[in-house]
């Protein structure tokens, strides 16, 4: 890729490991605190990712079980649920709790030290991504990141491109000129949708999915 001008990273899976002991983890105390009878296991949590954002992993899960009949504003309780979520997802990531993926940080430096542009495009609260990519990374590397896409800050959330299209245009670079680092199918499929290339770093949710159309996929970024 001789014209390489732009790498994108997404958040979740790909700079830190965040679902499973971060996002699941978050969920689960959140409806405990309001007395809701759910509880995601690894298993099911796994299934969930399929669906792209917070919110909506929410709404599709309580439809799904039938559960939506119960409450007279459905979607103020979606509203509250992911917003106490999200403050919960926060004191682990302030906490220590979260942990980089191997071999990121070294990326990052190299990708910095080539005089490549850096972004990061995620379907998690805009809140919760730059809380993350400040306090793992350190504030001398959160300063290197020329956009940071998060949360509502676009209609539709991956597989849908929108959030790479709208980097593309904010960077202002060709779709050509970037290639992206993701961990599963829905987000190889935005990618893809947007004209860029993907790069793919597997773990343990996503290591069995289908990422034909990737340029390379690996099990982690090494050091």
């Amino acid at each position: 890729m001789a014209g390489l001008k732009a790498v994108i990273f997404d958040q979740d899976g790909v700079l830190a490991d965040t679902e499973r002991d971060g996002h699941r983890v978050a969920f689960n105390r959140t409806f405990q605190e309001f007395n809701l009878d759910i509880e995601w296991d690894v298993e099911t949590y796994g299934g969930l990712l399929k669906v792209g954002g917070g919110k909506e992993r929410i709404r599709h899960y309580i439809t799904r079980e039938g559960l939506d009949t119960q409450f007279t504003d459905f979607d103020e309780l979606i509203k509250n649920l992911h917003k106490r979520k999200t403050e919960i997802f926060m004191e682990l990531i302030e906490t220590g709790q979260i942990r980089l993926r191997p071999g990121v940080k070294r990326l990052l430096r190299e990708v910095h030290d080539a005089n490549l542009t850096l972004a990061v495009c995620s379907t998690s609260n805009e809140r919760a991504v730059n809380t993350l990519v400040r306090t793992i990374l350190g504030t001398e590397i959160y300063g290197w990141f020329d956009l940071i896409l998060a949360g509502d800050i676009v209609k539709h959330k991956k597989p849908d491109p929108e959030i790479y299209n709208l980097a593309s245009s904010k960077l202002g670079v060709v779709p050509s000129e970037c290639i992206v680092i993701e961990d599963n199918r829905n987000g190889l499929m935005a990618v893809t949708g947007a004209g860029m290339k993907c790069l793919v770093t597997v773990n343990e949710y996503t290591k069995d999915e289908d990422y034909h159309e990737a340029e390379l996929v690996v099990s982690s970024l090494g050091e």
